[in-house]
């Protein structure tokens, strides 16, 4: 096999990584105690006990009593400050509420909930995802027998439905020289809906119903399948409220209406077949924008995939039972 092909071993640091994070228990909430939090000194620690050291042989060496007064008061308040770090995770209860699914290329949100049983608040509290940069923390304070919510972000790679990434807790209060924290492998799973295409192509045209009465009627210019420009005496629940309200804040009166007529005789349908796009992820995503347009619109819509058909009907329902086609296709 040529050297280019041949896959790269793991790391000795990668492979305990992987090692650690299976044995960890899957599960959305979690209770800290002595077992699962960990602590060992920062950068600044060891600093801080480099110039103790200093302190303590330029004590001995020039019998300096005040030095000695020095040197002890530091240790003690270094002694102190390893209890008051490890106790402002110990006893601390996480719980992951469930995500929310997303879009591909947007940051998916996760709101973990921390509870402080004890009546002392906690302080300087960190959640991120395992690996994430400085920017990423969300930090917080949970208050004396109190919660308190905090939202993490991770960037997806992929779409479809996949497991909540590891999960870390961070805390280097009182002094910051020791660091305080511990790891949590979520059970809950996020959907991963495809990436919208940009700018939004038309909505393709609409066919006549299966029983193959109707004609497609010819569209102006701004006209919708199923939409007509509103009519004095339409009824308020043909009116396109959200295509109204995008009207009344630009300042017009384009008012529109659902052709009850014309709605009888044709349906939109959103068909990977008439996408045009040979690549399969092109296709979802096109699909994708087109969901959210006609959805914006307020369209009766259906959608059309390899083996998955969806009936037409309009919504919150229709919009979140197609896109979760997509993203699991």
């Amino acid at each position: 096999m040529p050297a280019w092909h041949a896959k790269t071993p793991p790391s000795l640091r990668q492979r305990w990584h992987d090692w650690w994070t299976q044995r960890l228990p899957r599960s959305d909430t979690l209770q800290l105690t002595q077992r699962n939090v960990y602590i060992l000194p920062t950068a600044s620690g060891w600093m801080l006990a480099l110039v103790l050291l200093v302190l303590l042989v330029a004590s001995i060496n020039f019998q300096l009593n005040l030095g000695y007064l020095l040197t002890f008061l530091l240790a003690g308040s270094v002694v102190v400050s390893v209890h008051l770090s490890h106790a402002t995770l110990r006893g601390l209860s996480l719980r992951l509420l469930a995500p929310e699914p997303q879009f591909l290329g947007a940051g998916a949100l996760l709101q973990v909930q921390l509870h402080n049983p004890r009546r002392a608040p906690r302080y300087g509290l960190a959640v991120a995802v395992r690996g994430a940069s400085a920017a990423q923390w969300a930090w917080t304070d949970v208050p004396a027998e109190g919660s308190s919510t905090v939202q993490v972000t991770f960037a997806p790679t992929r779409r479809g439905l996949q497991g909540v990434p590891l999960l870390m807790l961070e805390t280097r209060y009182p002094l910051g020289t020791f660091r305080v924290w511990a790891l949590w492998r979520p059970a809950a799973q996020v959907l991963i809906y495809p990436r919208p295409e940009t700018p939004a192509p038309p909505l393709p045209p609409t066919e006549p119903r299966g029983d193959g009465t109707g004609q497609t009627p010819a569209r102006g210019a701004g006209e919708f399948d199923g939409v007509r420009a509103y009519r004095r005496g339409d009824p308020l629940k043909l009116v396109v409220w959200k295509k109204a309200a995008k009207s009344l804040a630009t300042g017009t009166s384009d008012l529109v209406s659902r052709d009850s007529q014309q709605a009888q005789r044709q349906e939109l349908w959103l068909d990977a077949a008439a996408t045009g796009l040979a690549e399969p992820e092109a296709r979802l995503s096109r699909l994708a924008a087109w969901v959210l347009q006609a959805d914006r619109l307020g369209l009766d819509y259906g959608l059309r995939l390899p083996g998955r058909h969806i009936a037409p009907d309009s919504g919150a329902a229709q919009r979140r039972r197609c896109l979760e086609a997509l993203a699991t296709s």
